[in-house]
């Protein structure tokens, strides 16, 4: 894995990077490969999009399908239209291995076993899509580096869309995966969604239709005969509940909305028929990541001179859920076609509203203009117009007070009657523009 992340980076230093996020239970590191053009930063307006995969380090499958798709993406940059729109236009991130303890304690233990469960776990014998803080069980003290690792990620980039890549069966899953205590009483499986539960159920058809038996909902994996899903997904806690699970974090604490993806039922198929696999999911891993450009709306929220909001909130309609602008300003917000009330609020603004329509295959540019309460939209362009002119003034009166003295020196003096006179024609300006 090492040796062709590196060599992609090698062979494709303009449009790679590889980072560390952190390191595992026993110290291995975390390596995300991100694929874009001009990489190393969020640009703003450019969607940030993710892959995990070998979470349980049993489950390669996704592992060796993420190394396939950053070669694709590579070797096709530049010479394949579509893939070359992508990477231009979106910042893609791929981690293909969560669990690299796992993954190595299974492949010295194990060969090309299906089932078998040694190096689900970490190092330190914990399920990792089980560890993640949850609403209805706080494990805040015993979480794992590798998940404490993807917490931060999460913090420091401001992710759109994401996948989680497993094995063991055939299914697009998605939120949410556990249920409040109350239900778990029911002697019956239950379906809790999400308030967004019509975007997940869009998204995880947008995976399953693009794959070739995934759609057909009909897995035939030999341990589980009698699954059955329905367009090839589920909502997670209808198919068993979990607690703890990364797909559920995302949602709860992040602007980032992830579904898990079920590849297939072995979980460590033998090396040959890792192509197969490929060609199965590479139109869906692609299709996937152009969501980001396809769904609901984006768009910037600014101040009346165009000054960035970081932290304002989207609000749609009655959904709980809410997406919170970056510090360029830029968020996205995930929606089925249809017509919302879009509301905008941050502390210290006057709240702002739209109705927006949003249609079928196209992501909406909707801006925002907060201004800060106590001023309106005018006096707010007259102010800035007043304050600038006089800074120009207080820049040329230096200079005058400079050539009389010192070249180098401003006196004190002289600093003090400009700064004064800079504060009263500040405050004049404010005055006459809040009248």
């Amino acid at each position: 894995m090492d040796a062709i992340i590196d060599s992609l980076a090698e062979k494709f230093p303009n449009i790679t990077r590889v980072y560390t996020i952190g390191r595992s239970y026993q110290g291995k590191s975390l390596r995300v490969i991100e694929i874009t053009k001009n990489p190393g930063k969020h640009i703003p307006g450019k969607p940030e999009f993710k892959y995990i995969a070998n979470m349980h380090g049993n489950e390669v499958v996704g592992r060796e399908l993420l190394l396939l798709l950053a070669e694709h993406l590579c070797e096709a940059y530049g010479k394949m239209p579509g893939i070359t729109q992508l990477l231009d236009t979106t910042r893609i991130h791929l981690l293909p291995s969560m669990n690299p303890d796992g993954y190595e304690r299974y492949v010295r233990k194990h060969e090309e076993d299906c089932t078998s469960v040694i190096g689900r776990f970490n190092a330190n014998g914990v399920d990792l899509n089980r560890n993640f803080p949850d609403p209805y069980d706080n494990r805040e003290n015993s979480l794992q580096p590798e998940v404490k690792a993807v917490m931060n990620w999460l913090k420091s980039e401001p992710f759109v869309l994401s996948a989680n890549l497993h094995g063991g069966t055939l299914v697009a899953n998605y939120p949410y995966d556990n249920i409040p205590p109350e239900l778990k009483k029911s002697t019956v499986r239950v379906y809790y969604g999400s308030p967004d539960d019509d975007v997940f159920v869009k998204i995880a058809k947008a995976y399953s239709s693009q794959h070739p038996t995934m759609r057909k909902g009909d897995p035939k994996c030999p341990i589980h005969r009698n699954e059955r899903f329905k367009d090839g997904i589920t909502n997670g806690a209808a198919w068993y509940p979990i607690s703890g699970g990364m797909q559920d974090y995302n949602y709860y604490h992040s602007n980032c909305f992830e579904i898990t993806l079920e590849l297939g039922c072995c979980k460590f198929p033998p090396t040959r028929y890792v192509k197969d696999y490929w060609y199965a999911n590479r139109k869906a891993l692609l299709s996937y990541i152009k969501l980001v450009h396809t769904t609901g709306i984006r768009g910037f929220v600014t101040e009346p001179d165009g000054s960035p909001v970081e932290g304002a909130k989207i609000v749609v309609d009655d959904r709980t859920k809410k997406v919170t602008s970056f510090q360029d300003g830029d968020y996205w917000r995930f929606l089925v076609p249809g017509t919302y009330m879009v509301r905008v609020k941050k502390r210290g603004y006057k709240n702002t509203a739209k109705t927006v329509t949003v249609d079928e295959g196209v992501s909406s540019v909707v801006n925002f203009t907060l201004v800060k309460r106590g001023e309106s939209r005018s006096n707010v362009a007259s102010i800035t117009g007043r304050f600038r002119a006089a800074k120009a003034i207080m820049a040329n009166k230096i200079q005058l007070s400079s050539q009389e003295s010192d070249p180098l020196v401003l006196s004190s003096t002289a600093f003090r009657a400009n700064l004064n006179f800079l504060n009263a024609v500040f405050i004049c300006s404010l005055l006459i523009g809040l009248l």
